[in-house]
């Protein structure tokens, strides 16, 4: 088996890498500076015995540079990002190299147009693709269909992440967030009765936390599990949310000169102090109420492990061709027990009432 990995010498790609070498996955190192992909592969070769992988250089704008960096892999791992401009062309190019894709992207209308726009070329290549694989859509998106085998008819489901500590975002995060700082001002998409809709109205201004004395103010923000929870749920409307005080982070202005005078990413002493929490609250059409909690540290960590087990399932064990969510190209139950050793744990709580 062999991954390419795109943005291999980012910040979040350099964790994939080195999550690929610590499970012995053959790599392949993708990306548009040749002398940053060649510290990245000396330095995953030193630190985790990776060897000489392999290295190629391939700009998204030359299509037959990046399918020819891709053929002969299995799977690719997409972690470069801002995956709205960019990432159109890194699916486009491992479908046309036989390569199933994943990615580790957290932009809600970046994953809408991949299905819009991949579904077909990809079941016509016979390879699956994944788009946000990643620490918050990947369990959210698995732990949402469990809910839906507990409690039929689902009215609504409501998506909320809480993240705490780990010494703020990478510089590749900041990017994406001021690529699309628009959508995060306007909240993004809701699903309502059969599409995808942008200007909808929140129906949640605060969520309780487990064990809260109090409820916490939430705003609403674009979230991938609006795109995919609908696709293997029948539900009239899902929303997404996050912790009032840390999307009033994004108010401050930030420039390209001020993101590349920023630290790449967290440290790891930073990211072993991260602690998130993801809630997943569903109602039923008769009132009941169902949550799902995600509880795990480390966000960046977390979503390497995701990516690299999702591409090697795919390599491994395919999945249906097309764009799938998470839940449709993988078990929930045993995807989310594989994460349990790497500090993932998960609950699901039925009662009588609705959630607040």
């Amino acid at each position: 088996m062999k991954i390419a990995v795109y943005g291999a010498s980012g910040y979040q790609g350099k964790l994939v890498l080195a999550e690929l070498a610590r499970r012995d996955i053959d790599m392949r190192l993708v990306g548009r500076n040749a002398t940053r992909l060649l510290e990245a592969a000396t330095t995953v070769g030193t630190a985790a015995g990776a060897g000489a992988a392999q290295q190629r250089v391939a700009d998204t704008d030359d299509h037959d540079a990046l399918v020819a960096a891709f053929r002969g892999c299995d799977a690719v791992i997409n972690c470069a990002g801002p995956f709205t401009s960019s990432g159109p062309a890194v699916v486009r190019a491992a479908i046309a190299a036989g390569c199933h894709y994943v990615d580790t992207a957290g932009e809600q209308l970046y994953t809408k147009a991949v299905f819009d726009t991949f579904t077909g070329d990809a079941q016509r290549a016979g390879v699956t693709v994944v788009p946000a694989a990643n620490d918050g859509c990947a369990p959210g998106d698995l732990i949402a269909h469990l809910l839906a085998e507990r409690v039929r008819s689902i009215e609504e489901i409501s998506v909320s992440h809480f993240v705490t500590g780990g010494g703020g975002f990478s510089r590749g995060s900041l990017r994406s967030a001021v690529e699309t700082i628009d959508a995060i001002k306007a909240g993004g998409l809701s699903y309502d009765d059969g599409g995808w809709r942008s200007g909808t109205p929140a129906r949640h201004t605060t969520v309780t936390l487990p064990d809260a004395p109090r409820p916490t103010d939430v705003v609403k923000c674009p979230l991938s599990e609006v795109v995919t929870i609908p696709r293997h749920i029948p539900v009239r409307h899902v929303e997404s949310h996050v912790d009032a005080a840390v999307a009033a982070q994004l108010d401050a202005p930030l420039t390209p000169g001020i993101i590349d005078s920023l630290p790449e990413g967290p440290t790891e002493a930073d990211r072993r102090t991260q602690r998130f929490t993801y809630l997943i609250d569903a109602v039923s059409r008769d009132g009941q109420s169902i949550r799902g909690v995600v509880r795990g540290h480390d966000t960046y960590g977390i979503t390497a492990v995701i990516a690299v087990e999702a591409a090697r399932r795919l390599a491994a064990d395919g999945a249906e061709p097309g764009v799938l969510a998470p839940a449709q190209a993988f078990d929930p139950t045993s995807f989310l027990t594989f994460l349990a050793p790497h500090g993932i744990s998960w609950t699901i709580t039925v009662s009588d009432t609705p959630t607040t």
